[in-house]
């Protein structure tokens, strides 16, 4: 299948000398079906603003904008990809904004200018601080209504896990207080230039409208204190927040331990807290 008239990506990688940089997490997704999927998963885009993080040659903006999408605002910090990106919004006109930055650096809200979904193909060694700056926005909900990212498997994993999960930890407290999030499908290495060691997953989390109040800081400073110490009981691993006490006044049992409390039961500590 052709999205468009575009040359096939592997000529787009040779026209621009765009070998993938392992010291920026790139690995390339080359085919246009399965961009195509991806982006499909964040219907409809008719008169939606698209934020996409590390579009390196272009393969899901491509798909993004066959779609639909009334506007992508691409922010790419490699600057070896920008001519790449450039033909895409001659072919594309006036859709098509290419913002050369470090995504964890500028303000993706003020650069979508009002509501957005995010779709992306994540660099591998930043993916998760992003999607903890996206979660973590300040005033809730945020201005992004979706959110369709890639991540290696097992992020992926502890991404959706809830209470009783092996994958449960921070990661799945944070994003199952804030969002409704789930796995699509997975990505094989092979799919990717060069191919990664391990498999990737495709999830989407959308923001719920109105999560259980708390503190974003001291619900991190609990998940921080209960996690790190994850094989031991919870008296154990909160000791420096108040320990048997704490728990005691939020009712839950000191012998636990962090991964079989559930999101609510971590949110009345930060409260107590």
């Amino acid at each position: 299948m052709s999205l468009d008239t575009l040359p096939p990506l592997r000529e787009v990688l040779a026209q621009h000398g765009l070998d993938p940089k392992k010291a920026l997490g790139q690995n390339f997704l080359l085919d246009l079906n399965l961009t195509g999927k991806i982006a499909r998963q964040a219907l409809p885009l008719e008169g939606e603003t698209v934020v996409e993080i590390g579009p390196g040659p272009g393969g899901l903006t491509r798909a993004l904008l066959a779609h639909g999408a009334s506007r992508v605002v691409a922010v790419e910090k490699d600057p070896r990809c920008l001519s790449a990106l450039a033909d895409i919004s001659a072919h594309y006109p006036g859709r098509l904004e290419v913002v050369e930055a470090d995504a964890l650096k500028v303000d993706l809200a003020a650069l979508a200018g009002g509501p957005f979904k995010v779709v992306a193909n994540l660099p591998y060694n930043v993916g998760t601080q992003i999607l903890l700056d996206l979660v973590a926005a300040p005033s809730w909900p945020p201005l992004w209504s979706e959110l369709v990212l890639m991540f290696q498997k097992e992020v992926a994993q502890r991404i959706v896990a809830l209470e009783n999960d092996p994958h449960f930890g921070r990661l799945g407290v944070l994003c199952g207080w804030r969002t409704e999030a789930h796995i699509l499908f997975d990505v094989p290495p092979a799919a990717f230039t060069p191919p990664p060691k391990v498999t990737s997953s495709v999830v989407r989390l959308v923001p719920r409208p109105a999560p259980l109040p708390a503190e974003l800081a001291t619900l991190e400073k609990v998940t921080a204190a209960a996690f790190g110490q994850r094989r031991k009981m919870l008296r154990q691993s909160l000791k420096s927040l108040g320990g048997e006490a704490l728990l005691g006044r939020a009712g839950i049992d000191p012998q636990r331990r962090a991964e079989t409390l559930s999101v609510p039961e971590f949110v009345s500590l930060a409260n107590l807290l």
